[in-house]
C-alpha cells in the first residue's frame, strides 16, 4: 500500500515549500518506499504541522518521527554502515539545522518585506481576495511572536546574518570534499542538511545564508548530487 505524505507545494524550484517536508520525501526515497502527496490535509494535521504521513492506517506527524516509522515499520536502517560517532555527529547536524537554521529561514521569509513578497505571500493566492490582506496579517505576526518566543526575533538583521553564516561554515566543514556527508553514500543526516540547504539556496529568500552557500563549491555541488539522485527533475533550479 502506498505511503500518503501530507504536505504543502512546490516553490522557489524545490518539490516543497518546507524542508521538513522535503527531507521526508528525500527518506522515503531513500528508504525505496513510494508514496503519494496529498496538499489538502492541513487542517487535519494531528499536530497542526505538516508533513504527516498514512501508512497502513497508521499517522504519523512530525519529520523525525517519521524517520523512526520507516525504520521500524518497514525494516529499513538509513543508518547502516555508520560508527556510533558519526551517527551523533549526524544527529547533531540534524538539530542545528531544525533547532537553529529552521528559525534564521523563517525569519528571513516571512519578517523581511521583499522575501516575504516573493514567497510566502503567494501561499495566500488561493484566498479570497477580501481575505488576504488579513490572513498575511496574522500569519506575520504569529510567526513575529514564535520568533521573539524561541530567541531568534530578538536578534538585529546583522546578528542574525552571522548565526546563519557560521551554520553554512559548519555544514561545509562536515561536508568537505565527501560525495555526501559520511562518504560515498547518503544517510540520513543528509536528507536533513540537504532539504535545508535546497532551502536555503532557493532564490526565494536573498540573505546572507544564501550569498555564503551559493559561494562554496562543495555545498553547490552537494545540492546538485542530492537533486540528481532524488529529485532530477528540480537538479537544474537554483
Amino acid at each position: 500500500m502506498t505511503i500518503k505524505l501530507y504536505c504543502f507545494q512546490s516553490a522557489g524550484g524545490l518539490p516543497d515549500a518546507s524542508p521538513f517536508v522535503v527531507k521526508v520525501m528525500t527518506l522515503l526515497k531513500m528508504a525505496g518506499l513510494d508514496y503519494a502527496e496529498d496538499r489538502t490535509g492541513f487542517a487535519r494535521a494531528p499536530k497542526g504541522k505538516q508533513p504527516y504521513i498514512e501508512d497502513n492506517g497508521v499517522i504519523v506527524a512530525d519529520s523525525t518521527f517519521i524517520r523512526f516509522h520507516i525504520e521500524d515499520a518497514h525494516g529499513v536502517d538509513l543508518d547502516a554502515g555508520l560508527t556510533a560517532e558519526q551517527k551523533a555527529i549526524g544527529w547533531c547536524a540534524e538539530k542545528m539545522c531544525e533547532e537553529h537554521l529552521y528559525w534564521l529561514i523563517a525569519r528571513a521569509m516571512w519578517m523581511d518585506d521583499a522575501n516575504f513578497e516573493r514567497g510566502p505571500a503567494r501561499w495566500f493566492n488561493k484566498l479570497p481576495a477580501p481575505a488576504r490582506p488579513f490572513a498575511k496579517w496574522y500569519m506575520r505576526r504569529r510567526v513575529s511572536k514564535n520568533l521573539w518566543s524561541q530567541g531568534m526575533g530578538r536578534h538585529g538583521a546583522a546578528e542574525a546574518d552571522r548565526l546563519g553564516v557560521r551554520d553554512i561554515d559548519a555544514l561545509a566543514g562536515l561536508i568537505g570534499d565527501k560525495a555526501f556527508l559520511f562518504g560515498d553514500t547518503p544517510h540520513s543526516a543528509d536528507a536533513t542538511v540537504f532539504a535545508f540547504l535546497a532551502a536555503i539556496m532557493s532564490p526565494i529568500a536573498q540573505t546572507a545564508m544564501r550569498d555564503a552557500a551559493l559561494a562554496t563549491p562543495t555545498l553547490v555541488a552537494y545540492r546538485v548530487r542530492m537533486m540528481r539522485r532524488f529529485f532530477p527533475d528540480y537538479a537544474d533550479a537554483v
